[in-house]
């Protein structure tokens, strides 16, 4: 009967079903935890597709502003050398000349750019190519005085013209220097102008506004987008930070963060035109990182859970099974009190009619044995009294009792250092404890062989050594051997070796183990009691 092994068995059969169990939830937990975090970096991504979008849109509005500011300092250029020619012409049809026909070419070209001509005290004295602004003042007499008569209209015109070129003379000269006119007798007039392509320049200005506002939206939506994870924009060649929206990022801390990010992050190279690159660090959110440790914390929260719960209820079952070898040894011990006490009776009645003496001296050695049986049992349960004594003597006394009991063709040997070894010891559970190591030694050399009891005394313990030369014992088997319901024999419950076990490591605080083993040879056990 191998109780030990069938339940070994179904201890394993569960514990390989909770790890499918635990295994199947683990992979299941963190398929959706690898579900969540792709969702991120697919956010992420199409957060980088967008930034590289933008970055492709910005540099195309950089280069168009580049051209276009290129051609309007260009335009500018040749607007103002058009007023200086336009200017010199002045002066010069002012002067008697044979010839006026290229001066007034020149005066005649001017009919795009706005020129206000004052005198030196910025009194205007004409003005060009500003028929935007008649239109315009017609349009408001036209719209607003229809009804009045001319008189108010003229001066109407004549003052609302008057403070617009005055109003036009303050803005031009802020970004266009006047030019001088020397006349020839001696007098000097002032040009104000102002550019041919105004509404370009006004285009322009309203690119550029764009553009920036196109370079600060990267910023913009990273700081707004709350549900990106934590990400670092940074420039590749340069290092610079581009954008960012981690909270603890600062400028003395950017260098640091670049580092940490990556290497310990994970990052997508973004393209930005020409041979711009940027790369953006980002990091898992943190409900991610919990995700991933969660299943794992739960289950050893479960599994600690279970383990106590199996330690209270082993402890419990054991505490129960323990009361009930108990009660059914020290029920064992009182039903052999009745035969015991027939059988001396009997033995005595074999004496007075003169028996030989050594059959019934004999009959009175195994009354004796069965009275230690029954003092034994009647003991488990009990806590064991131990007292100073002689082990020597006492296992000597177990060797001379089991030699004439077994086989002749097995030799049983007695050896001690010494006659006299002091040891506290419970001589009953003692003597328990050794018959049966050497009646399993018995059954393990079928019929023949030799038996070898060994005591010796080290420094704070002495060894009794049980050595046979009977089968040996596997060494997968070794660690197997003290537990209940081990045997290998057909008929047995497999108690022996456990009960030797509980007497020296419980009742007496020593240990008891298989020292040596082989396979064919024979093994060695070791009890070590404390001195």
């Amino acid at each position: 009967m191998n109780l030990y092994h069938k339940k070994q068995r179904w201890k394993i059969a569960l514990l390989g079903i909770a790890i499918v169990l635990v295994a199947a939830s683990l992979w299941f937990s963190f398929s959706i935890v690898d579900k969540v975090q792709q969702r991120e970096i697919n956010r992420i991504e199409q957060w980088a597709d967008a930034v590289k979008r933008k970055s492709e849109l910005v540099n195309l509005t950089n280069n168009a502003f580049s051209e276009l500011s290129q051609a309007l300092k260009e335009l500018k250029e040749r607007d103002r050398q058009k007023v200086e020619m336009w200017s010199i012409a002045m002066e010069e049809v002012n002067k008697p000349l044979e010839d006026y026909s290229f001066v007034v070419k020149i005066l005649q070209q001017n009919n795009s750019i706005p020129i206000i001509i004052t005198d030196k005290d910025t009194n205007v004295v004409s003005s060009y190519n500003l028929s935007a602004l008649d239109t315009l003042i017609n349009r408001q007499i036209r719209d607003n005085y229809a009804d009045k008569d001319d008189d108010f209209k003229m001066n109407y015109r004549k003052t609302t013209k008057k403070d617009s070129l005055d109003s036009y003379i303050r803005f031009w000269r802020k970004d266009h220097p006047p030019l001088e006119i020397d006349l020839y007798y001696g007098e000097k007039q002032m040009v104000f102008y102002f550019d041919s392509i105004y509404f370009k320049t006004q285009k322009l200005n309203t690119l550029e506004y764009s553009r920036d506002s196109l370079i600060s939206a990267f910023s913009d939506e990273l700081v707004t987008n709350e549900y990106l994870v934590p990400v670092l924009f940074i420039d590749r060649s340069t290092r610079e930070v581009i954008a960012t929206n981690r909270q603890d990022y600062d400028t003395t801390n950017a260098s640091a963060l670049v580092k940490q990010l990556s290497t310990s992050g994970d990052s997508i190279l973004v393209e930005l035109g020409g041979d711009n690159q940027g790369v953006i660090y980002y990091e898992h959110s943190e409900e991610i990182t919990q995700m991933k440790y969660f299943p794992i914390v739960q289950f050893v929260i479960i599994g600690l859970f279970v383990f106590i719960a199996y330690i209270a209820f082993s402890t419990f079952r054991k505490a129960e099974q323990d009361q009930v070898w108990a009660g059914m040894a020290k029920e064992t011990a009182h039903q052999l009190g009745t035969p015991i006490s027939s059988l001396m009776a009997w033995n005595q009645l074999l004496e007075t009619k003169g028996i030989d003496e050594s059959i019934t001296s004999e009959i009175n050695k195994d009354i004796e044995r069965l009275n230690v049986v029954t003092n034994r049992f009647s003991k488990i349960g009990s806590e064991g009294v131990l007292e100073s004594a002689n082990v020597v003597s006492l296992v000597e006394g177990v060797v001379d009792y089991l030699r004439n009991r077994i086989s002749s063709k097995i030799s049983l040997n007695f050896e001690a250092e010494k006659d006299n070894i002091e040891v506290q010891f419970n001589p009953s559970l003692l003597e328990w404890a050794v018959e049966n190591i050497t009646k399993n030694a018995v059954d393990a050399m079928d019929g023949k062989g030799y038996i070898n009891v060994k005591i010796a005394q080290e420094e704070d313990h002495v060894n009794i050594d049980i050595t046979d030369s009977g089968k040996g014992i596997p060494a997968n088997k070794i660690k197997s051997v003290f537990r209940p319901g081990y045997t290998t024999k057909k008929r047995g419950w497999g108690l022996g070796l456990s009960l030797v076990k509980r007497i020296i490591e419980e009742f007496h605080k020593g240990k008891v183990f298989v020292l040596k083993s082989e396979v064919g040879k024979g093994t060695t056990f070791r009890i070590q009691l404390p001195v």
